[in-house]
This record gives C-alpha cells, sequence and structure tokens, in this order.
C-alpha cells in the first residue's frame, strides 16, 4: 500500500500526541495550498496504473498493474514527453515472476527497491532491492533487518531516500481474517552494506503514526516533507483513503501534524513528487479503475 490489495497464499489482504496548542501551530506552519488535479496519460498503455513512482531527475514514471489475484501483477516503466503525458516502453526485465512484485522506488544511484511476496511465508521478507538499467533490473536480493520476523507481519510498502541512505516503510499486520488491522511507517538507516531500523523512528514519526491505517510513503529529495495515504477507521468496502503532507525544517526533527491535500479528492493513494518536488502524481480510483493524476503545489 502503496498496496490496497495484496493476496498472499489462502489469506485475502485487503492493502491497500502533542498538545492542542502545538498541533494548531504546526498545521498553521505547514499549511501548503495545491492547484487542480490533471488526468495523466501513459500512451501505449492501455492497463490499470497503481503505486507511482517518478525517478529522481524525472525521466522516467514506474509503476505496477492492478493488485489483484486474477492478474500477474508486475513492474512496469514509461519515460516522461510532459508532466502529464508518459511514453510506455513495457514491464521491467529480470524481475517479473509468477507472484506479485510492486511498489518500486529508486534512488539517485539507479538502486531500485520494490514488495516481492513469493517468498513470504518462507522467510517472512518482503522487500527487495536490485540494479536498474535501461528497462532492466539485475542483482536483485532481499533487504535484510527490516521484517518484524512474526507471522502476520507484512513490510508491504517501501520509500528509498534520494541519497539512498533510508528507507521508509509500512509494518502491516494481518491475521485469517485479512487486514491490515494495523499500518505504521518506520524508518531504516543505510550502515556500510545494510540496513538498520532507526532507534529513532518513533520520535521522528509521532505525528504521522496512528491507530488509523498510515501507508504509502513518498519522501522529498531533502526529506523535509513526507506524503503518504491514510485510511481513517478499520477497513472496509466504504474506506475512503486519502493524501496528506507533512513537513519538518531539518532531518533529525520529527515531522509536523500532517494536513489533508484536500484538493486530492476521491479513493486516492500512492503519491510520489515531481523532480523538483513541487508536484505528486498519485492514483484514483475512477469507475473500477485505478487511472494516474498529477498536481502541484501553488506558489
Amino acid at each position: 500500500m502503496k498496496f490496497r490489495t495484496l493476496i498472499l497464499a489462502n489469506l485475502a489482504l485487503l492493502i491497500f500526541s502533542c498538545s492542542s496548542s502545538d498541533e494548531e501551530e504546526s498545521i498553521i506552519d505547514t499549511t501548503i495550498q495545491f492547484g487542480s488535479p490533471q488526468r495523466v496519460t501513459v500512451q501505449g498503455y492501455d492497463g490499470q496504473i497503481m503505486e507511482p513512482f517518478l525517478s529522481r531527475d524525472g525521466t522516467t514514471l514506474f509503476f505496477n498493474n492492478l493488485n489483484n489475484p486474477s492478474v500477474d501483477t508486475n513492474l512496469h516503466w514509461s519515460t516522461r514527453i510532459s508532466n502529464t503525458l508518459f511514453e510506455y516502453q513495457g514491464e521491467l526485465q529480470g524481475v517479473a515472476t509468477v507472484s506479485l512484485e510492486g511498489v518500486p522506488t529508486m534512488d539517485q544511484n539507479n538502486t531500485m527497491y520494490y514488495v516481492y511476496t513469493g517468498d513470504y511465508f518462507q522467510t517472512l521478507q518482503s522487500i527487495y532491492t536490485g540494479s536498474y538499467n535501461q528497462g532492466s533490473m539485475s542483482n536483485i536480493t532481499v533487504v535484510e533487518n527490516l521484517s518484524m520476523n512474526e507471522p502476520g507481519w507484512l513490510n508491504f510498502d517501501v520509500e528509498v531516500s534520494n541519497d539512498g541512505q533510508s528507507l521508509y516503510f509500512v509494518d502491516g499486520r494481518y491475521d485469517e481474517t485479512g487486514g491490515p488491522h494495523e499500518a505504521n511507517f518506520a524508518i531504516a538507516r543505510k550502515n556500510g552494506n545494510e540496513f538498520q531500523r532507526d532507534p529513532n523512528s518513533d520520535m521522528l514519526l509521532a505525528n504521522i503514526n496512528t491507530e488509523d491505517l498510515e501507508y504509502a510513503a513518498a519522501i522529498s529529495k531533502n526529506e523535509l516533507e513526507l506524503c503518504f495515504t491514510r485510511i481513517i477507521g478499520a477497513i472496509s468496502v466504504n474506506s475512503e483513503a486519502h493524501i496528506y503532507i507533512a513537513t519538518r525544517t531539518a532531518t533529525n526533527l520529527p515531522f509536523s501534524v500532517p494536513q489533508e491535500i484536500t484538493e486530492i479528492t476521491g479513493f486516492v493513494e500512492g503519491p510520489t513528487f515531481s523532480a523538483d518536488d513541487n508536484g505528486l502524481y498519485y492514483h484514483k480510483k475512477e469507475n473500477e479503475d485505478f487511472v494516474l493524476y498529477y498536481i502541484e503545489k501553488l506558489p
């Protein structure tokens, strides 16, 4: 969730405080206005688009097709023509399997991270990484030290920072009735060649994580703005997903109380920043299909 729907073996998994005066001050300080959403076209592609990620240089849009057991969910790529027009290039080579691959994200050095569920029940791991080059993936390995290592807990989402040193990911809890029943963010930092959970995650995300479901992080290049999706209350057929944004003035400080981006309406998920961090791409459900939109901040 970036997965709204995730199926693991025989489990149908529907994915997807401070004082009041401090909260009010944070909301006022971080209010950002946006313009009108614009529909995005990926010419040459007629499938559904979910979990978009725009490369940090703005040239390549990655996404996965529908997250549904009736289809083979894989990673796709397209190249930029304009902010609202891309040209489809195909599925990513070297990574597709009969299991689900989705939620692509990549740092400035073309190291890609994504979610793969094929080995979850054997390893309890679901986040993988590899090297990206012109539509192909290689050197694919699992990212250790992120899993809670408890059955039912799944990392169903991941976002890497521009410099490749931080991962923003989700711990989601499921059971035999489905889920997620809990979904909150955690942060991992790179230490040598490995990632380790940041012991300061709870502090940095204190205003973000709640009893509701938070997922689908997008982090700006300077890591001072965080966009994400939130579903309020328990998952149901009537659940509504909304996109929020929070800010901070330094990377060692917690994010502010987030504001909902009210200009983005409908069932919406999976934000990703534009190359200049002044715009957002996201997917939206329209007439049972998932399509892509773009929105820009106002000056």
